[in-house]
């Protein structure tokens, strides 16, 4: 972190890096994050904080505060936000970013993708975007799993209204019907209601020529 004084409050924001998290980003359920202890270890904000413990508690306040904040992983520039981040007040805040360490050591000014400026820190911001893509991961491997699911039970629910195997072991098929079904079905897919929108979906199929995709050599 480079000491952020009050004199960088006003900055030109062409000459600023670009933050690489959207502001509509969100973690909703993160709860844990990441943290490298021996890169702490080694890290030149823990030896200055052994000088002036009460500035690395409030930077260590500042990293963890970031993380719910958005853009993910930044801060305010203005001292009246940081303070009220902090429950501090102002004064005190100030006092604490007038030292020569200070809990602003290596946060600097970024522009964010709405046009903000706010601080940023590199180790912070190397956290979230990893944090970030594991939960995108996460949720694109539930959402698999999910889809996987539905259209293992939609496979049963064709046998049910007198499909074929070659209709139900056609992959592309099941999963046409499947997102007819996402957009034109209200409700659970259950039998009967269920029965007659297949019966339209599967005449939408046919009509696109989904059907006898395999048969075809297609």
């Amino acid at each position: 972190m480079s000491t952020t004084s009050r004199t960088l409050q006003v900055v030109d924001a062409s000459d600023l890096p670009d933050y690489p998290i959207p502001v509509e980003c969100r973690l909703d359920s993160h709860y844990f994050i990441q943290f490298n202890h021996d890169r702490y270890e080694r890290s030149g904000f823990r030896r200055k904080a052994y000088r002036d413990p009460e500035v690395g508690f409030f930077g260590m306040e500042l990293f963890f505060k970031s993380h719910g904040e958005t853009p993910l992983g930044t801060l305010p520039c203005d001292d009246d936000s940081l303070a009220f981040l902090l429950g501090l007040p102002l004064d005190r805040w100030l006092s604490l970013k007038d030292r020569t360490f200070n809990p602003l050591y290596n946060w600097s000014p970024v522009r964010c993708d709405n046009g903000d400026i706010r601080l940023a820190h590199p180790v912070v911001q190397e956290v979230m975007v990893a944090a970030l893509n594991g939960h995108l991961e996460h949720k694109a491997s539930n959402e698999s799993k999910a889809v996987y699911a539905r259209r293992k039970r939609l496979i049963e629910v064709l046998r049910e209204c007198g499909c074929g195997d070659a209709l139900c072991a056609d992959v592309y098929a099941v999963a046409w019907v499947d997102e007819w079904l996402l957009k034109h079905h209200s409700g659970q897919r259950r039998m009967p209601q269920i029965q007659h929108s297949v019966a339209r979906a599967l005449d939408a199929a046919a009509q696109e020529g989904v059907l006898g995709r395999a048969r075809a050599g297609r």
